[in-house]
């Protein structure tokens, strides 16, 4: 055997073993799947105590109490959940879930593209459903995420996807949801991260925002010009001016979510999302006067300015509710991929500071749902839409009794093992000798 041929064995052993550790697809249930006695939190701010929920051929077929519901142990499968909590699956939105897998090896992200205007590229096509992070995730009950792409003043067009199938085709739930723009800063950090300088002024703030307006009003142009020779960007726009897409826009600092706003208004698209948002709680009534939805950063981080209140990352998302605008959680940020396993415990957080429990299930669900455009199919617990959810040992919310022991997507059981749990075991074992 020469060393060509060992050389090609020992990687495809290695390959075995690492790939083993990943859970294949669930597969349909022959039977129908009746979960009883748990309290359903029903992802619409409601609580359905000793809840049953039937699931047959991927969909939800009821949701009633345990005793108004007859049990046939011959035409389903009964799972007794009593004592447990069963929850919609969570969104996890504005994430590289699926598009990187190593944030240190380039090689594994496939996030970003080169240039500036890029709205023609697609996160779809790029997801990689043998991810060995999406199982760590889902494991936390976040069962759907929206690959989002990153570089550039337009990112590109985001998809949302299952956190479980073959191929990104199988993990489809939605494609090319929206387009993301990255809206200019106004100020800019001097320095590196290391030893940060002093702040300046971003002096083609105001240019950068024309090129931008020139970029999108060619597109609206275009969008009303069927006649027009095909030009793949401008193409790629298009939904934004007939409502069928979303444009995210991705900004923090209150002035530039008001002139954000106000931008999308003046270029004609019909459904403008503010993403990040850390300091929307400034700008609650333009929000909510102009019904503009919001992705809230991650939870778990410091003030945007040093002057303000040390938790208000904590509280912004009571603001946001009591100012009624819709708004769900993301992750997104360092290490996001992996991190928006902690997605549920940072709208845990944000309860421990003002929001109500089911607001923040609701912020996890049926309303990040409702933003992404799927929410007629799933985010809540109603008969008819997608069986895509979880049961927990404990307070989903909480990372000291999260202990998701069932998940569907679907209507597909989920295994729930992960490599990280295989780890456990393995060095468990090894302790125990």
């Amino acid at each position: 055997m020469n060393m060509k041929t060992i050389f090609t064995a020992a990687i495809l052993l290695i390959s075995t073993c690492v790939w083993a550790q990943i859970p294949s697809p669930g597969e349909m249930p022959t039977k129908a799947i009746v979960l009883t006695g748990g309290t359903a939190h029903l992802g619409n701010g409601e609580v359905m105590e000793n809840a049953a929920i039937g699931i047959e051929n991927g969909k939800i077929t009821f949701v009633k109490q345990t005793g108004s519901v007859k049990l046939n142990p011959e035409t389903a499968d009964i799972i007794d959940v009593t004592g447990k909590h069963v929850y919609p699956g969570f969104i996890s939105p504005n994430n590289t879930l699926g598009l990187t897998e190593v944030d240190a090896v380039r090689a594994t992200n496939d996030y970003a593209e080169t240039g500036s205007f890029n709205p023609e590229v697609r996160a779809l096509t790029s997801f990689n459903t043998d991810s060995r992070i999406s199982p760590t995730v889902r494991s936390n009950g976040v069962l759907i995420t929206q690959a989002t792409p990153r570089s550039g003043r337009i990112c590109g067009t985001s998809a949302v996807m299952h956190l479980d199938g073959w191929n990104w085709e199988d993990a489809v739930l939605k494609a090319d949801d929206g387009i993301h723009v990255n809206w200019p800063n106004r100020f800019q950090q001097t320095g590196w991260w290391a030893e940060p300088g002093p702040t300046k002024a971003n002096e083609k703030y105001d240019e950068q925002i024309d090129e931008l307006g020139v970029f999108l009003k060619r597109a609206k142009a275009y969008s009303e010009n069927p006649s027009a020779q095909f030009n793949q960007k401008m193409t790629a726009c298009t939904g934004l001016f007939d409502g069928s897409q979303n444009l995210y826009l991705h900004v923090n600092d209150a002035k530039g979510i008001m002139e954000s706003v106000l931008f999308a208004e003046s270029v004609g698209a019909k459904k403008p999302v503010v993403v990040g948002a850390n300091e929307a709680w400034l700008v609650v009534d333009l929000l909510s006067a102009k019904n503009i939805p919001v992705i809230l950063e991650r939870t778990h981080s410091l003030p945007s300015n040093a002057d303000d209140d040390i938790d208000q990352p904590y509280k912004t998302a009571k603001a946001l509710f009591d100012n009624k605008i819709t708004f769900c959680f993301d992750y997104a940020g360092d290490m996001e991929a992996m991190g928006s396993r902690n997605l549920p415990f940072a709208a845990g957080t944000a309860v421990a500071y003002g929001l109500k429990y089911e607001e923040a299930v609701k912020a996890l669900t049926l309303n990040a749902a409702t933003i992404l455009g799927i929410g007629d199919i799933c985010g809540s617990l109603e008969s008819g839409k997608d069986a895509t959810l979880f049961v927990s040992n404990g307070d989903a919310l909480d990372a000291l009794t999260n202990d998701v022991t069932h998940a569907f997507i679907q209507g597909r059981p989920i295994d729930l093992d992960n490599p990280q749990k295989y780890l456990y075991r393995k060095y468990k074992a090894k302790s125990s000798e």
